[in-house]
């Protein structure tokens, strides 16, 4: 008898996943965590149930998307457009900030500046998957905390882009003129179509009538609104998140959210489980049981320096102590975005060997305690108040 390849690797990692699920279920922890420890397990330095890590990126990038697009149904426009300053002005605050609080510790081990300001942008972008998946999860994304959160963590993936630019000139490269006009003309558009979006009360998809009747075309429908402004976007030098997120918004607009709902969530939540699956099969574990204890120590001052950087930024924008530092906390992580600043830096020579995969290291484990610090975090603040 005949049994396909992709059959047993594919059991043992959805029995790995579903018997962490229940675990963690037990203990009220969220599915993320179990999702990012199965990829540690069956990843090429645990069990190597999986070892195509190229493969569950591409299919984990997917998952993003989907989260975005998701997101982007479920958020209010009018309170985003509100909240620019927060956007704009918090998140160039925040990067700036963390750049010079690298600096202080570059300056003292007698680091680049390159790799001063790489491993800066690394730590000031926080997870736009974990964090919003938290907040869907506990219906906080209409709270306050939740807007100001979606906001930053929308800018911050509006600022890959340059930071991608800046790190190419620091390592002696120059784009190409035509990629920069092109991420020019598409940041320009992609913002126009978030603007007529919002400026309309209803937006008339296409054959929306039709379509609503047939649920197969449903589910071909939605995927064609969300991957096909991810696509644009992508194509345009941005990030192709940004466009799935705008898709969103429009499916909102015309007011056809429920049946996409229908359609696609059981899509997004096998692609973002694939996403976390990918972070945790990026942990060296050898690596980290030779440097744990320096890791570990990294991994919290990263989150008490992003704490105390967002609580500060936020606070200097007029929000209240109590929501600065509730919001710091949701964006202390460092987010799946980084992983691409790292290896672009590894690629440009301004990182090596051993601060690559320190640098990994931190990440993903950032990620993975991220949900047990929120949490206490908001116990914190709860019990203070």
């Amino acid at each position: 008898m005949h049994v396909d390849p992709l059959i047993p690797p594919m059991v043992g990692v959805i029995a790995v996943i579903l018997v962490l699920g229940i675990l963690l279920q037990a203990f009220r922890q969220p599915q993320l965590v179990g999702y990012i420890v199965a990829g540690i397990i069956i990843g090429p330095a645990g069990l190597g149930i999986l070892t195509d890590e190229v493969l569950i990126q591409h299919l984990g990038s997917i998952g993003v998307t989907l989260l975005l697009f998701f997101i982007g149904m479920e958020v209010s426009p009018f309170l985003l457009v509100r909240g620019w300053r927060i956007a704009v002005l918090g998140t160039l605050f925040q990067i700036v900030v963390s750049v010079g609080s690298v600096a202080l510790v570059g300056l003292w081990l007698d680091w680049s500046l390159a790799r001063i300001i790489l491993l800066g942008f690394v730590i000031s972008l926080s997870s736009t998957a974990v964090v919003l998946k938290l907040l869907g999860d506990r219906g906080e994304l209409a709270s306050r905390a939740g807007n100001n959160v979606l906001l930053i963590l929308l800018a911050q993936d509006l600022a890959v882009v340059p930071m991608l630019i800046g790190i190419s000139f620091l390592a002696g490269e120059r784009p190409e003129a035509t990629m920069l006009i092109r991420q020019v003309v598409g940041g320009t558009l992609i913002i126009g179509l978030a603007v007529f979006t919002v400026t309309r009360k209803y937006i008339r998809l296409p054959l929306a009538g039709r379509i609503r009747r047939d649920h197969e075309l449903q589910v071909f429908a939605a995927l064609l609104i969300c991957f096909g402004l991810a696509f644009l976007t992508g194509a345009l030098g941005l990030s192709s998140a940004l466009g799935a997120f705008v898709g969103g918004m429009i499916v909102a607009s015309a007011r056809e959210t429920d049946w996409v709902h229908h359609a696609l969530e059981p899509v997004r939540v096998i692609f973002v489980g694939i996403l976390f699956v990918s972070i945790g099969m990026l942990v060296d574990t050898v690596f980290f049981i030779e440097h744990w204890r320096l890791v570990l120590a990294l991994v919290f001052v990263v989150f008490l320096s992003n704490t105390f950087i967002n609580a500060l930024v936020l606070k200097a924008l007029g929000e209240t102590w109590r929501t600065s530092l509730y919001s710091a906390a949701l964006l202390a992580q460092i987010g799946e975005f980084s992983f691409v600043l790292a290896s672009a830096g590894l690629t440009a020579g301004i990182i090596e060997g051993f601060g690559y995969q320190m640098t990994i290291a931190v990440i993903a484990l950032s990620l993975l305690f991220s949900p047990g610090w929120i949490a206490a975090s908001k116990w914190l603040l709860r019990t203070r108040s």
